[in-house]
């Protein structure tokens, strides 16, 4: 049974609050989200607005909104535009939020290759941008997911693209398909080891000739099997700074403690690695399984823009 409005509010707060507690900042009363948060909002933001134009104009134009998204994201952060072309952004609903101009976190690599993408050009697939391999690609995936949730096939390939929009390395653009097809999968209703052996599989058929992704993937789900200490287990797997350490380790948590949503974040933000990232894409993984009402309700009280986020959710939903 496909899962509905909870599960589309869990997926997305899930993330959210996950990044929050591992970025660690709190001010004004809030736990404010980092720059992995900023730019799964703008990934809604550019889906939505993909769909929405679709639906006017009978032309579905996905990778160009979503680019064209990430560079709202990118005049939030610079206070400037890459391309005087890009001006008619600058109209869109979500530059109303003041907390989106927040500098957070470590995307300067995604800003400059946003910067360096002018006269309508940028990273794809097949023409790559740059060797980047950092692992904010995969984490902004999420909205993507829950919107192709009929076709994990349509999410890999568009978590793929979306990535390649900022993101050259082949490591990095595989592994945010995978993370996109997972979420798909779940929100299919696929029990979470069927919907991970269902985007590994789908991993398998497109790994751009590097099979590092789904090797991690793997060793996850056979570490998930065992009693190895989760400190031991994710040692094993890496620190989570590259895209497919980050996948694989949030995906081996989740498999963990996919039935405590707060157990798998403090494990996300308990371990000697990307403790900034992997907690957002455990959030995501975990909170679409659990919904958003197995999330601490003080965990969302707290968090910035936590109306926005649910708002995004709702939208995607409606599009379904």
């Amino acid at each position: 049974m496909k899962l509905g409005k909870d599960h589309f509010r869990g997926c997305l707060l899930g993330g959210a609050t996950g990044d929050a507690k591992g970025y660690g900042v709190r001010e004004g009363g809030k736990d404010l989200i980092s720059d992995n948060t900023q730019q799964s909002i703008f990934s809604a933001d550019g889906i939505i607005w993909a769909d929405a134009r679709a639906k006017r104009k009978g032309v579905y134009a996905y990778v160009p909104c979503l680019f064209y998204s990430y560079q709202k994201w990118y005049y939030t952060q610079t206070g400037g535009l890459a391309d005087k072309a890009y001006e008619f952004i600058m109209g869109g609903e979500i530059l109303q939020y003041d907390e989106l101009f927040a500098r957070r976190g470590e995307g300067v690599t995604s800003l400059n290759a946003l910067a360096s993408s002018i006269k309508n050009s940028y990273g794809t697939v097949e023409s790559r941008i740059n060797n980047l391999n950092r692992p904010g690609c995969v984490i902004r995936t999420a909205p993507i997911g829950l919107y192709f949730a009929d076709d994990p096939e349509m999410a890999y390939r568009m978590g793929c693209d979306s990535a390649a929009l900022t993101h050259g390395h082949t490591q990095a653009i595989v592994s945010s398909g995978y993370m996109a097809a997972l979420i798909a999968n779940l929100v299919q209703g696929k029990p979470l080891a069927d919907a991970v052996e269902a985007a590994v599989a789908r991993l398998d058929q497109s790994m751009l000739g590097d099979t590092l992704p789904a090797e991690l993937i793997r060793r996850a789900i056979d570490l998930a099997g065992t009693k190895k200490k989760p400190d031991k287990a994710i040692e094993s797997i890496g620190e989570g700074w590259i895209a497919p350490e980050a996948a694989a380790i949030a995906t081996y948590i989740a498999l963990r403690y996919e039935n405590d949503f707060e157990a798998a974040i403090h494990a996300a933000t308990d371990f000697s690695g990307n403790t900034d990232g992997v907690p957002a894409a455990v959030g995501n993984i975990v909170g679409c399984i659990a919904g958003s009402l197995e999330i601490p309700p003080d965990w969302i009280l707290d968090l910035e823009l936590a109306g926005l986020i649910i708002y995004g959710a709702d939208l995607l939903l409606k599009t379904q």
